[in-house]
């Protein structure tokens, strides 16, 4: 049997759709809506009068959202004089702003560039050179970083906004002033020809629209991800990619939620894959009252937020479900409405969804993707009443595939590279031919940099990515394995696991902690591990630590301790 022929074996008998939960369909039809416009333009349309979005207290509805959204549209081609096909970077946190600023440059015709507020003056010239951006959509406090590199790139349109902008009078007064002059969080900036947001709302509001109908095939989203390499790629996602994805994701989310029913918070950040289609486009489409966490990383004012609101959906990683856990307060928050908790990004780890079960009475349900798939790819049953470890079963129109090296498939119960096929996949790296070609493979199966392996019933187990595996004495140890045995101790926060180079075996174990418990030394951490791993995927050294570097959705990054020890040498 050869390689091809292989590969289609498992995708042909698709055991996964057995284990579907009732009324989950095996396909979806990504025709369904001829663009990302279209969808959006449906649940604005049938929700018009229902809440839309809140921030800080302030709450706009749909109709008031597809209004902004128009006027910011009408802003962008009267008078920033914006194109078809041209690019807009959007560099906001989870401001009202946002949603409107996206919905508005999609309604332009324009590809959206998401960029992390919190990139260095080098990351966001690299992104806006890189993606061509014609315009930009900035907070005011990180206004200083663009005007470092703008004279470098093809920026020529600058949309400011403050924190406090969207807000109702005098809250937004009262906000600015805060952010600016109490806390001192916006250094001067000089953009000369820069306007304000709320100025473009104005005077878009007396400019016409010329409406403009994406084909499937046009890109809507220039998704940038740091990938194997550590370099950024722009994956090029199509309104055919994005629309496809909600309906998939819609499909297994109606098993819980109803149209115009629910409350969802939104923590992690719009600009992230995960959130902007899995907390904005999906749930416009189903009509949700959309909470927006501005910073999820003040968790004190987050749980004070949940307190408000009759929620029944949160999703993250596992790293803010862990934080959440162990804020004074969580435990008294209202869960009775609570259906979904989703989480992704990075392996949620069985002590954290035990003790969410334990506090919520909800699941913490696992799902799996990534930018590169829209994201989602696999998605665990809503129904199950305990954490299986698994990432789910693929989705509706969707194929996973495990393959060896060479591309050969390993067939079931065999750990490989986990391949995905389905509409969801992006076209491939913006002006990186190169880049896609080391990932996309015949078939139109995309190489997805994650190990693991697929059980009898159809779901999916990740040991680790790739890049990560540490190698003692020829074994593959896979760091999630190993922090999860670290992390059932009661004395550990948060925990990574990286190789340290070892003249004996190659590599050992070497783990990176947080301590819950002050006392914890790192001999009861290694006796922890012991009982629980294998001899050679024991931890040989154990170095505590105030905080763990984090990405931006706050993924703890194992590549900068890798590359610690490694300098040790």
């Amino acid at each position: 049997m050869n390689a091809s022929t292989a590969g289609n074996a498992p995708t042909a008998r698709k055991v996964w759709l057995d284990s579907y939960p009732p009324g989950v369909p095996a396909e979806i039809n990504p025709a369904e809506y001829p663009s990302i416009n279209a969808l959006l333009a449906e649940g604005c349309a049938r929700f018009a009068d229902q809440p839309a979005y809140t921030s800080m207290g302030t709450t706009i509805t749909y109709r008031e959202y597809e209004t902004l959204a128009r006027d910011f549209a009408a802003w962008l081609q009267q008078h920033a004089q914006l194109r078809r096909g041209d690019r807009i970077a959007i560099m906001l946190p989870n401001v009202l702003q946002y949603p409107i600023a996206l919905y508005g440059a999609l309604l332009a015709g324009l590809v959206v560039v998401n960029t992390n507020p919190l990139y260095t003056a080098r990351e966001l010239e690299h992104q806006l050179i890189d993606s061509g951006a014609s315009a930009i959509v900035i907070l005011e406090n990180f206004a200083h970083i663009l005007e470092q590199v703008i004279g470098n790139t093809n920026v020529k349109t600058v949309v400011v906004t403050g924190v406090g902008d969207r807000l109702h009078w005098p809250k937004s007064a009262i906000v600015n002033l805060v952010v600016r002059h109490v806390r001192r969080q916006v250094p001067s900036w000089r953009l000369p020809g820069a306007i304000r947001f709320n100025q473009a709302l104005e005077q878009g509001r007396y400019a016409e629209l010329t409406p403009v109908e994406p084909q499937p095939d046009d890109i809507a989203f220039l998704q940038y991800t740091g990938g194997t390499t550590g370099v950024a790629k722009g994956a090029m996602l199509t309104h055919r990619n994005m629309v496809a994805n909600v309906l998939q994701a819609s499909a297994w989310i109606g098993t819980e939620l109803r149209f115009g029913r629910d409350v969802i918070i939104t923590a992690l950040p719009l600009y992230h894959i995960f959130a902007l289609t899995a907390n904005w486009l999906v749930f416009v489409r189903f009509g949700a009252h959309n909470v927006l966490i501005v910073n999820a990383r003040d968790f004190p004012a987050f749980v004070a937020e949940l307190k408000k609101y009759p929620f029944s959906y949160i999703s993250g990683v596992n790293t803010l479900f862990n934080a959440l856990l162990n804020t004074p307060g969580f435990d008294s928050v209202d869960f009775s409405h609570l259906k979904i908790t989703l989480g992704g990004g990075m392996a949620v780890q069985r002590s954290v969804a035990e003790r969410w079960k334990q506090v919520t009475g909800n699941v913490l349900t696992q799902a799996w993707g990534l930018t590169e798939t829209s994201p989602a790819a696999c998605i665990n049953p809503f129904s199950l009443q305990e954490f299986n470890g698994s990432i789910g079963l693929p989705i509706p129109s969707t194929e996973v595939s495990i393959r060896d090296d060479s591309g050969r498939d390993l067939g079931l119960n065999q750990s490989g590279e986990i391949c995905v096929r389905g509409p969801q996949v992006m076209r491939g790296y913006w002006n990186r031919p190169d880049e896609t070609e080391k990932v996309m493979i015949e078939g139109g199966w995309l190489r997805t940099g994650d190990i693991g392996r697929m059980d009898e019933r159809g779901f999916v187990y990740i040991e680790d990515r790739k890049k990560d595996m540490i190698l003692v004495s020829g074994f593959n140890v896979y760091p999630n394995e190993i922090e999860e045995a670290a992390a059932a101790h009661p004395g550990v926060l948060e925990v990574a696991a990286v190789a340290q180079p070892d003249e004996r075996s190659g590599e050992v174990v070497a783990l990176f902690v947080v301590r819950k418990d002050p006392q914890l030394t790192a001999q009861q951490l290694i006796d922890h591990c012991r009982e629980r791993l294998t001899g050679y995927k024991v931890p040989k050294h154990v170095y505590f630590r105030d905080e763990l570097p984090k990405t931006n959705v706050g993924k703890i990054m194992r590549r900068p301790l890798r590359e610690e020890l490694a300098q040790r040498r």
